[in-house]
């Protein structure tokens, strides 16, 4: 097992912005269970505006299969149902629609 970590970009439309930030706030905890089953550690998201930067670690072996088992969850799709519309959708390459994952270029421990 070897730690991948990722950093990932999107742009929260602005009269989402409040409400994006209370669903954080108050997290579900059912939503935090499928995100520590699939791996994830050291989660974080910041904002500056209506930009939004998360931060996460991946512990396991297989990152598609966690992240299928994640997709698969049914918590974790009602809590998408909340979360994606407060973004605008930020295609910075065809294979992103909220969230754009960044290029790691730089990590000291």
């Amino acid at each position: 097992m070897r730690r991948q970590v990722f950093g990932q970009i999107g742009k929260l439309k602005p009269d989402k912005i409040q409400e994006y930030i209370e669903l954080h706030a108050n997290a579900w905890p059912g939503v935090l269970e499928t995100i520590h089953k699939c791996n994830l550690r050291n989660y974080s998201i910041f904002i500056q505006g209506d930009s939004v930067f998360a931060y996460y670690e991946y512990i396991g072996d297989d990152y598609d299969k966690d992240m299928a088992l994640m997709e698969e969850d049914r918590i974790t799709q009602e809590w998408w149902k909340h979360t994606k519309p407060c973004f605008i959708k930020y295609a910075i390459s065809p294979d992103s629609e909220f969230y754009h994952d960044m290029q790691q270029i730089f990590y000291y421990e």
